[in-house]
């Protein structure tokens, strides 16, 4: 472990800046003297690393180490292991941590997964011909051209292999709310390139936390195919599920029902979309502030009377609409049936439209997916990213309280988080 201190708090502070220069100046000096070490560029660059966090946590604490100033805003709190993949080989890092917030490194921001995994799809796409031709000049203008096949394929395998531990994970404990949505991408198969669905599943357990379970790419969004992914789900461990949100897919809605034994949620903004394509441009705004109203009721009763009531009042002027409504009804306000403090995340895939427009972002970059295998490896990066940000999240996605009358265990409690 390489680790260079600058300073100490005992030091004579009436000049701190200057004396550690002098000790930088110190240091540098004895590692260069110590030329014929083979580890002498990994020491290098892990003291180029710690004097760069140094400066970076002195702006954020307002003081040096161990400098009595009026104007220190922060303190340091030890430090955190962390190892730093370059080309001379692994450095050691200890990443300074800070009593109040949190610290991490910007030099090692650009190494996450999701970027690692989308420049690997670019360049698997560009050293076997099927690039488009802005894909092309990306890699260019990166200076990736003289990367060969075999380079590529070791960092996809290094990639994928991360993405499939998670996606293939054990799933334990109860998970009652269950979102899935899709996004569409294209892909070269046999010659042509088509669109496909990619899949994906968040769910939250009773302890209040969100997490991704799983992610499917597939040509076709019939039964079988719904039931083949859930399915998938069940053998790693789900269970308790009792909503399915979604938009409206008449294969995922007998899927759940024979897989899960849920009951289904149509996405509320879906809906309305669908709804508004019965009506003209200029009565739009007036037929959805109509249906609205029915989102407002403070009771399940009272919004599927009004529900009613505004179906009735459109029906005379547009027919196909009332027939709509009718048949959207259970569907569409399922989630009433579920704790009140709960509607506001249950009524729509809402909770999943930051997702899906960061894995549009950057599968837009890419355009055509030279294989479904790449598809995998950008778009399960990504949620593996979202989903260590999620679990490290002081604060829980749904209360304790109204979830714990879904886990399995009757005698079970809300676990509390401890105090800072």
């Amino acid at each position: 472990m390489v680790r260079i201190e600058v300073g100490s708090g005992c030091e004579d502070q009436t000049q701190p800046r200057e004396r550690t220069m002098t000790i930088d100046r110190m240091t540098l000096k004895a590692l260069v003297e110590k030329g014929s070490d083979d580890d002498l560029l990994r020491e290098m660059m892990a003291y180029v690393a710690n004097r760069m966090m140094d400066m970076e946590v002195e702006s954020l604490t307002g003081a040096g180490h161990g400098e009595r100033t009026p104007a220190r805003m922060n303190y340091r709190n030890g430090y955190r292991e962390r190892t730093w993949e370059t080309r001379a080989g692994t450095v050691d890092l200890e990443i300074p941590k800070l009593r109040k917030g949190s610290y991490f490194p910007a030099f090692l921001e650009p190494r996450r997964t999701a970027e690692k995994a989308l420049t690997a799809v670019i360049q698997e796409a560009y050293v076997h011909g099927v690039s488009t031709r802005s894909v092309d000049d990306l890699v260019k203008a990166m200076g990736m051209t003289g990367i060969s096949k075999s380079q590529v394929s070791r960092l996809c395998e290094e990639i994928d292999e991360r993405v499939h531990a998670f996606l293939a994970r054990p799933i334990e404990g109860s998970w009652p709310y269950l979102w899935i949505d899709a996004t569409y991408v294209k892909v070269r198969q046999a010659g042509r390139i088509v669109s496909v669905a990619v899949i994906i599943a968040v769910a939250v357990n009773t302890d209040g936390r969100r997490e991704v379970l799983g992610m499917q790419v597939g040509a076709s969004e019939a039964e079988p195919f719904w039931t083949d992914f859930l399915r998938t789900l069940t053998r790693r461990g789900l269970r308790g599920v009792k909503l399915v949100i979604s938009d409206s897919h008449e294969g995922l809605k007998k899927a759940a029902t024979k897989v899960l034994s849920s009951t289904w949620q149509r996405c509320r903004v879906h809906f309305m979309r669908n709804a508004l394509a019965h009506v003209g441009s200029k009565q739009r705004q007036m037929v959805a502030a109509a249906i609205r109203t029915a989102f407002t009721q403070e009771t399940q009763e009272a919004a599927r009377a009004e529900w009613r009531a505004v179906a009735d009042r459109l029906r005379e002027r547009f027919p196909k609409l009332g027939e709509l409504m009718d048949a959207a009804e259970d569907d569409v306000l399922a989630h009433l049936a579920f704790p009140k403090e709960h509607w506001p995340q249950l009524h729509s895939t809402n909770p999943l439209e930051r997702l899906n427009g960061e894995i549009k972002r950057r599968t837009d970059v890419v355009a055509i997916f030279p294989n479904e295998g790449a598809i995998v490896r950008l778009v399960g990066a990504l949620l593996l990213e979202q989903n260590d940000e999620w679990a490290a999240s002081r604060a829980r996605y749904m209360s304790l309280e109204k979830l714990a009358q879904f886990s399995d265990d009757p005698q079970a409690k809300p676990k509390r988080i401890a105090a800072a």
